[in-house]
């Protein structure tokens, strides 16, 4: 597994559409890994794979995410719901608020973890525990990922006493799945 630009943004406006592209057709090309896209710009991202893919589907080995930081921000949501892909996965990280009612239809992964660094803000067990609740309402793998702190690994993995270590195994695809077994 590969995560694309995983320390910026590959739908940022600066990034040339020309890049964007080349970095498309190499994952096409390299289709024995498995791709992770997570993007705020989820409007752009949709567009681009609208424009790239036409109505046809995604590569499977091509997954799409958004991060979705609290309830301002879960429009992002629809628009990924609006991609043609069955690897869709959303980033609640770092959950920064409570993000309320929410549609996980057509989500295959939900992750969900707090800040981290010098100035972390905290998150409130409720604001995971939550997603946890809606995620297994809509059958979407949850990882909890950490609870964040001065240091990623400061509060520790667990959410009501258990580490949740759910994953997507439905959608790898089936010669990368033979490859991992």
């Amino acid at each position: 597994m590969i995560f694309v630009n995983s320390m910026s943004d590959l739908f940022h406006k600066d990034v040339p559409r020309e890049h964007i592209d080349a970095v498309f057709d190499a994952m096409e090309t390299a289709d024995w890994h498995v791709y992770q896209v997570l993007t705020k710009r989820s409007s752009l991202m949709r567009n681009y794979v609208r424009r790239r893919y036409g109505g046809g589907h995604v590569p499977s080995h091509i997954w799409l995410g958004v991060s979705v930081e609290d309830a301002a921000h879960k429009g992002r949501i629809e628009h990924l719901r609006q991609i043609n892909s069955e690897a869709r996965f959303i980033s609640f990280e770092p959950l920064l608020g409570a993000i309320g009612e929410v549609n996980l239809s057509g989500i295959a992964w939900a992750i969900v973890g707090g800040e981290s660094g010098p100035n972390a803000r905290p998150m409130e067990a409720t604001w995971a525990t939550e997603l946890r609740h809606v995620c297994e309402e809509f059958g979407v793998a949850f990882f909890f990922k950490q609870w964040g702190g001065a240091r990623p690994k400061s509060g520790g993995r667990l959410l009501e006493g258990e580490e949740w270590n759910g994953f997507p195994w439905q959608i790898v695809p089936g010669a990368i799945l033979d490859e991992l077994r």
